[in-house]
């Protein structure tokens, strides 16, 4: 198959090549077609070359990367989703760079993982790369190869009249019967999930968000589990547009509801929840409406739980929440360290767990709880054992709030000094952050040995 690592200039050269591009295409159609069990690797051969003669017919010439597969293409240039020459590079919050387009579609498709990481975003903002724009520039400069363009961000569904009516009798059905509310509601899930245009209509109307979640009223009885499942998760769907955060954290009855099915419901509909409140609390005005409503509680209790489908969001919106001061005291009066630390102890979910209790160190009576509750050899014994980086360097930011905080704890820790020599070989091969704490706690233990021996 041919290259396309260049523009396509001249007009018979461009014919040809779309129709070694047709005959390609269509050799992996019947590919396809006669395979008992579909490729992935056909399926996006073919694809890619869709798009590339969608792009030839409206732009009059072949553009980047329909393979991409030039050995002189730097890795780095490439986008780890579409694997071609990025256009418009943006980091995310994990610190990975993407192709904008092609990021942005996979958050809209609801995904709130780095694709590259599987992390959990803090955040969706995405920020220019500009230092990796200018190294493309001049790569391009340096090849004679045209610099791509910008794709602009355009929403290629059109929100259209039709659209609105259909979601205004979809709501309207949210306060006739049971089996109309059942229906509708499943029809609103299915749609917030798959369309952007459809999520966006709520932010149009006021009353929507009411509307929607009229059947979880307080004043409802024995409510559907499976309507009750849908509509949280619909409340899911509209929170994962940006423009609708704020809509549904300040409805005086959204937050509410998604506690109250924190603590009923299908395991579904309790992940959901706890999802949801995730994707609000980027907004950290909704951080503090999320934690003044109560809902850390029932957080730390699912936590507690235990159930493997809600573990990672249900952290991942503790972490979120706990980020603004005064919900990081309201989780530790409800128990927090309790909780994460004896997860912790049992080898659950440990990244994001210390991830947390990290950031709750900052709090005094945080500390005191991990004195007391054993957190000091739990915390060594992860330093000494695990590869991973970024655990360690929490672990010796914990640690090092607690000896300065209780001086009865250096006696353990000095005691793992001198049988492993863990804090020393942390203070040398450590994150720059890990090294400064590291040093720090062996600069306080010979003080202190210092001051005993002269005693």
């Amino acid at each position: 198959m041919a290259k396309f690592g260049v523009l396509e200039t001249d007009p018979s050269m461009a014919a040809k090549a779309t129709e070694e591009l047709k005959k390609e295409l269509q050799r992996l159609v019947s590919r396809i077609v006669d395979e008992d069990e579909s490729c992935a690797d056909t399926t996006d051969k073919a694809l890619k070359i869709l798009f590339a003669l969608r792009d030839f017919k409206f732009k009059g010439s072949l553009d980047f990367g329909v393979e991409m597969e030039n050995p002189a293409l730097p890795q780095e240039f490439r986008c780890p989703i579409s694997k071609q020459l990025m256009r418009d590079p943006v980091v995310v919050a994990t610190g990975q760079t993407y192709d904008r387009p092609f990021i942005q579609k996979w958050l809209k498709d609801g995904h709130r993982t780095c694709p590259r990481t599987q992390q959990v975003l803090s955040h969706t903002i995405l920020t220019p790369n500009n230092l990796v724009r200018e190294m493309i520039s001049e790569w391009c400069k340096e090849h004679g190869i045209e610099l791509p363009k910008p794709v602009e961000d355009v929403d290629e569904e059109v929100i259209t009249d039709a659209d609105r009516g259909h979601l205004n009798s979809l709501l309207e059905r949210m306060s006739s019967s049971a089996s109309d509310q059942k229906e509708a509601a499943r029809e609103l899930r299915l749609l917030t999930k798959r369309m952007p245009s459809f999520r966006a209509l709520f932010g149009e109307c006021t009353d929507a968000v009411p509307q929607l979640l009229s059947p979880l009223s307080p004043d409802a009885v024995d409510v559907d589990p499976e309507l009750q499942e849908d509509l949280i998760t619909t409340v899911l769907n509209l929170s994962i547009h940006d423009n609708n955060k704020k809509l549904v954290a300040e409805d005086p009855m959204a937050i509410p509801v998604l506690i109250e099915s924190l603590k009923s419901g299908t395991i579904e509909t309790r992940t959901n929840a706890a999802a949801a409140l995730f994707t609000l609390s980027a907004l950290d005005s909704n951080k503090l409406i999320i934690g003044k409503s109560g809902a850390l509680k029932p957080l730390l209790d699912l936590l507690e739980e235990g159930h493997p489908l809600a573990m990672k969001d249900v952290a991942s919106a503790i972490f979120n929440l706990c980020i603004v001061l005064e919900n990081k005291g309201r989780a530790v009066h409800d128990g927090a360290v309790t909780v994460i630390l004896k997860k912790i102890m049992d080898g659950i979910l440990v990244d994001e767990l210390l991830a947390i209790l990290a950031m709750l160190s900052s709090h005094q009576r945080a500390v005191e709880e991990m004195g007391e509750l054993g957190a000091v050899p739990c915390l060594l014994r992860i330093i000494r054992e695990s590869k991973c980086e970024r655990n360690k360097e929490n672990c010796i930011a914990i640690l090092h709030t607690v000896c300065f905080n209780d001086r009865a704890k250096l006696r353990a820790i000095r005691e793992e000094e001198n049988d492993y020599g863990t804090i020393s070989r942390l203070a040398q091969t450590g994150t720059s952050r890990a090294k400064r704490k590291a040093n720090s706690i062996l600069e306080r233990l010979n003080r202190v040995a210092l001051i005993t021996h002269t005693a």
